[in-house]
């Protein structure tokens, strides 16, 4: 799998977030997508997974000779982001069993697997809306970072951890980024202390006038 980004800007209204981007994400390589709040980090991390599209030039995904539509692309992708929201009414297993149905998890995990992995066993039957922020994000974790897809991408994935949390995180993708595209949005470095390249968008972002 392969992300490509040719000459790609995103504006909103008159008000360009950036231009001129050009990438190439390849698979096994983990990338920090790095910069100021409010640079547009999370409106890359978007368009790299095909949730928005670019206001001039291209993102195409797959290989050059198997390429991938955006309307196709999702099937292949996991994203994890503080905004993102869960559904309350469910328990932590339900909701992995849930998601399981549309992406199985890797190494055929169950759901409650799943919930071993990122420290939630006790609460698996516990309603989504009787978690604390921190056990919310490790759910989220769970979801994105072990379901067997090809492509990563996590924007601020430590948000609302402490320490352990934040340990959990770096042994999760240790052990389960190999062999994806892993991107990672954060001004943290504890969240992106091991990967290959570090992307800074201030590269992209338009000159003032």
């Amino acid at each position: 799998m392969r992300i490509s980004l040719t000459e790609a800007g995103k504006r909103f209204n008159r008000d360009w977030v950036f231009r001129h981007v050009d990438l190439e994400l390849e698979a096994g390589r983990r990338y920090a997508l790095t910069g100021a709040n409010g640079s547009g980090k999370s409106t890359l991390l978007q368009l790299m997974g095909g949730m928005i599209e670019p206001s001039e030039g291209e993102v195409r995904f797959g290989t050059n000779d198997n390429p991938t539509g955006a309307e196709d692309f999702h099937r292949h992708l996991s994203f994890c982001a503080p905004y993102l929201e869960l559904v309350e009414e469910m328990t932590g297993e339900e909701f992995l069993d849930f998601h399981r149905g549309f992406k199985p998890f890797r190494e055929g995990l169950t759901a409650r697997e799943a919930l071993e992995r990122t420290d939630l066993s006790h609460a698996s039957g516990k309603q989504i809306r009787y978690y604390s922020s921190g056990m919310r994000q490790r759910l989220k974790l769970a979801q994105s970072v072990l379901s067997d897809t090809s492509v990563l991408l996590l924007d601020e994935p430590c948000t609302n951890l402490d320490e352990k949390g934040v340990r959990l995180f770096r042994e999760l993708i240790e052990t389960h980024a190999g062999g994806r595209i892993v991107v990672i949005a954060s001004n943290d470095a504890r969240e992106y202390a091991d990967c290959d390249e570090v992307l800074n968008m201030e590269s992209w972002k338009p000159l003032r006038r």
